[in-house]
C-alpha cells in the first residue's frame, strides 16, 4: 500500500485559508459560472442514439472516491488464451454541437480545473455529472472500444463503435486495490493480469514512467483543509494501461486517416542524459546501462534517494504538446515517454480535445468523411489546450503553496527537519518531515541531496503561499 500523509491546517488559519482560495479562484483567469444560454442549451441536449445495444455487458468505472464527472467504464474477459477489453468513453461527441453555446464555452475552458474549495468544470455539470457522465445504473450512450489481446497482451485487433451501456458498478481506487489484494472476484479481477501485460509491453516498446509520488490539496467533511502525498496504487497503474491503449489506437486510427492531432513529446538529447547520469552517480544512485525507463522501474521506492532520483528524472519528460496534421502523416509522431504514436481520447467530459479526438476516431472507423468542423478547427487546439494547461498549472502550484503556508504559520520561529531533494544553487528544493511540505531554503554548502538539514521557520504567508526558511 502506498504510503499516505495528510495534515489539516491548524484552525486559527482556516479563515484566513478559505479567504487565500477563493481570492484564487477568482484571480485565475478562467470563467467561474456558465452562461444562461449554455445552461439551457445543455439541459435541453439530446444525445445521438445509438443503434448498438451493450447493456448486457456489465461494465463498470474505475475513478477515485466519490467523483461524478465518470468519463470511461471497462468490461473484462477472457478469449480463448487472451483478453477482450472493451472501454466505453462518455459519447461527450453526441451532446455537444460544434459551433454551439456549450461548445463555444468548452473552448473557452480548455479543462476542468480542480481547486481545493471545488472544480471548475470544462461542462455545465447536468453533462459532465449527470447526464453524459458514465454513472452506474442508468442506460448511457457511449463511444465503445473494443480491444482483442492475445496472451502477451498485445493488440492482434481493435475497433470503435457508438453504442448504449449501463455500468453496473462505481469502483474506487482504494476499495478495489484491497479486494484484489485478497483475491476477490469482481469487475476488476482482471485487471492485475492485464494491465501486468500491458506494462511489460510497454517495457518493450522503451517507454517509460516517471511515477512521481501524487500531491493533492483534500477538503475534510469539517471544512479543514490537508495535503496528501501518495506513491499510486498499483490498480491505478493497471487502470492507466486502459486509457493508454486507448489513446494508442485513436493515434493509429488517425494516422491511417491522415488527418488528426496526436499528444507528442520529444525524446531526451544527448546533454539531458548527460546531466541526469551524472545527477544519478552524485546521489550513488548510478544509472550506468540500459534504457532510461529501465532504470526508473527498478528503483526501490522505499529508498530514501529514490525521490530525489525521481525530481532528477522529470527534466527527461519536458516539452510535451500537440501536433496537428491534415492531408499527410507526420514523420516522428511518436510520443517518447510511451514509446509509441498516442492521442488524448479518454476524457471527453475533463479534457477539450478529447471529444475532437473521438468525433475524428469513430468517423473513420464507421469508414464515413471527417465532419467538416473537426477539419476547420484543429489547428486552434493546441493553442487553446496549452493555455488551459498553463491556468490548471498556476492554480495547482498555488493552492498547493497556500495550504502548506497555513500548516507552517502555528511553527513560525521553531525548527524542523527537510530532506534535500534537488540543489538549486545555494539554495535546494527539500521537503519537511513534519508537516509533510516541500519548499525552497537554503542549505549548508556540503549538503547533498538525500541528507536531512535542520531548518528555522521564518514566516509563512498564507495569503501568497511564500515560506521563509533559515538554516
Amino acid at each position: 500500500m502506498p504510503q499516505r500523509r495528510s495534515h489539516v491546517a491548524p484552525s486559527a488559519a482556516q479563515t484566513e485559508l478559505a479567504s487565500a482560495l477563493a481570492a484564487l479562484r477568482e484571480s485565475m483567469d478562467a470563467p467561474l459560472d456558465f452562461p444562461d444560454d449554455v445552461i439551457a442549451e445543455a439541459e435541453a441536449a439530446t444525445a445521438v442514439v445509438p443503434e448498438l445495444d451493450l447493456r448486457e455487458i456489465p461494465f463498470a468505472t474505475l475513478d477515485p472516491e466519490g467523483s461524478r464527472d465518470l468519463d470511461q467504464a471497462f468490461h473484462l474477459e477472457r478469449a480463448g488464451t487472451g483478453y477482450t477489453v472493451r472501454y466505453a468513453i462518455a459519447d461527450v461527441p453526441g451532446f455537444v454541437v460544434p459551433g454551439g453555446a456549450v461548445d463555444v464555452e468548452a473552448r473557452r475552458r480548455g479543462q476542468t480545473l480542480y481547486a481545493a474549495d471545488g472544480t471548475i468544470p470544462l461542462h455545465p455539470r447536468v453533462l459532465s455529472e449527470d447526464r453524459a457522465s458514465l454513472l452506474p445504473d442508468v442506460d448511457r450512450p457511449a463511444l465503445v472500444w473494443i480491444f482483442e489481446l492475445d496472451s502477451a497482451g498485445i493488440v492482434s485487433d481493435f475497433r470503435l463503435q457508438r453504442a448504449l451501456i449501463r455500468s453496473r458498478a462505481q469502483l474506487d481506487y482504494g476499495t478495489t486495490q484491497d479486494a484484489l489484494d485478497r483475491g476477490e472476484d469482481g469487475p476488476a479481477a482482471l485487471l492485475p493480469e492485464i494491465g501486468a501485460l500491458r506494462l511489460e509491453q510497454e517495457r518493450l516498446r522503451g517507454g517509460a514512467s516517471l511515477n512521481l509520488p501524487d500531491e493533492e490539496v483534500v477538503r475534510g467533511d469539517d471544512g479543514t483543509y490537508a495535503i496528501e502525498r501518495r506513491r499510486p496504487l498499483p490498480v491505478e497503474e493497471w487502470n492507466a494501461q486502459l486509457s493508454l491503449m486507448t489513446g494508442m489506437a485513436a493515434a493509429t486510427l488517425m494516422l491511417d486517416a491522415g488527418v488528426g492531432i496526436l499528444r507528442t513529446m520529444p525524446e531526451p538529447d544527448g546533454a539531458a542524459f548527460d546531466t541526469f547520469r551524472h545527477q544519478t552517480e552524485a546521489l550513488g544512485r548510478p544509472w550506468t546501462s540500459g534504457a532510461y525507463g529501465d532504470y526508473l522501474r527498478a528503483l526501490d521506492r522505499t529508498d530514501p534517494l529514490t525521490l530525489p532520483v525521481l525530481e532528477a528524472a522529470s527534466s527527461l519528460f519536458r516539452g510535451a504538446g500537440y501536433l496537428v496534421f491534415d492531408g499527410q502523416a507526420p514523420d516522428d509522431a511518436v510520443q517518447a515517454a510511451i514509446g509509441a504514436p498516442y492521442a488524448h481520447a479518454t476524457a471527453p467530459l475533463r479534457r477539450l480535445v478529447d471529444r475532437w479526438v473521438l468525433a475524428l476516431c469513430l468517423a473513420v472507423s464507421n469508414g464515413e468523411p471527417i465532419p467538416a468542423w473537426i477539419r476547420s478547427s484543429l489547428a486552434q487546439l493546441p493553442a487553446l489546450m496549452q493555455e488551459s494547461g498553463q491556468r490548471a498549472s498556476r492554480l495547482n502550484a498555488a493552492t498547493i503553496n497556500s495550504v502548506e503556508a497555513a500548516l507552517l504559520t502555528p511553527l513560525i520561529g521553531s525548527t524542523v527537519d527537510a530532506t534535500v531533494i534537488e540543489l538549486r544553487g545555494e539554495r535546494a528544493a527539500v521537503q519537511l518531515t513534519e508537516p509533510v511540505v516541500t519548499a525552497t531554503a537554503p542549505i549548508p554548502s556540503e549538503a547533498r541531496p538525500g541528507d536531512v538539514v535542520r531548518l528555522r521557520i521564518i514566516s509563512a504567508d498564507i495569503g501568497t503561499g511564500e515560506v521563509e526558511f533559515a538554516l
